[in-house]
């Protein structure tokens, strides 16, 4: 980086430095780094292991003993206030709320000029529906039947509303921390997991789904999103960083 006249750094190589998503070299340690490596591969074992679980049980159709407790104790707690707040969750993981959410967060990256966050963001929910839907249909778990709730014609295993909410709003808070550092990053992650769950927990509460379908909506969005993210941190995705940013040696021009 090339000091300015007065002796300050080139904001705009600054700014062309610190241009990135979480996990880049560019901005800890060595030591920082590993121990992020290490933690993100930690998580995304831990994630597949318990989804290998979950699927298994799934596929041979046993009846987990969470999912005969989970429904019954929510429904038991019912309440038109508690109906509001479920529904209203429910909602923010439904593709009438992210897909709004998506077009005006992408139609923004674009505008910035950070079409290596929009590319990120796009194809971690796209990746997400598609990975969704194929895992819907190869477990191909009926839905609850319940007196008290409405039938979805799809398969339920696992659920959509939180895989996908888990990846956008997940990936949100990852750009969050990149554009505008690690403390609207926490904040923003402090944020989006409360809700997914929160996502989660009303699609159980309405009879939509098992408690299995939520718990492996969650673990499968968790490790898409850590995929998905360690390629653009560190694996061949990297790459289009030196494609979209003009190098550092164009400054002095």
């Amino acid at each position: 980086m090339q000091p300015d006249p007065d002796g300050r750094p080139d904001p705009r190589l600054s700014s062309r430095a610190m241009d990135g998503l979480p996990g880049r070299a560019r901005a800890g340690s060595p030591l920082a780094a590993t121990i992020t490596l290490g933690a993100g591969f930690a998580a995304l074992v831990v994630c597949l292991v318990g989804l290998g679980s979950l699927a298994e049980d799934v596929r041979e159709r046993e009846v987990n003993a969470l999912d005969t407790l989970a429904t019954p104790f929510l429904h038991g707690l019912a309440s038109p206030g508690l109906d509001a707040l479920m529904n209203a969750a429910t909602f923010m993981g439904s593709s009438l709320a992210i897909l709004p959410l998506f077009g005006v967060v992408f139609a923004s990256l674009a505008w910035l000029h950070k079409p290596r966050h929009a590319l990120f963001l796009a194809i971690a929910c796209g990746g997400s529906l598609a990975l969704n839907q194929a895992m819907k249909l190869f477990f191909d778990r009926p839905r609850p039947q319940l007196p008290w709730a409405q039938v979805l014609p799809d398969p339920s295993f696992p659920s959509g509303h939180t895989m996908n909410s888990v990846v956008f709003y997940g990936a949100l808070a990852v750009i969050l921390w990149s554009l505008r550092g690690r403390r609207t990053g926490v904040a923003a992650i402090v944020l989006a997991i409360p809700l997914a769950l929160l996502i989660g927990v009303s699609r159980i509460y309405l009879g939509y789904h098992y408690f299995t379908d939520v718990v492996g909506g969650l673990l499968a969005g968790t490790a898409w999103l850590l995929v998905v993210a360690a390629a653009f941190g560190a694996g061949p995705l990297s790459r289009l960083r030196r494609r979209v940013t003009p190098p550092a040696d164009d400054a002095s021009s």
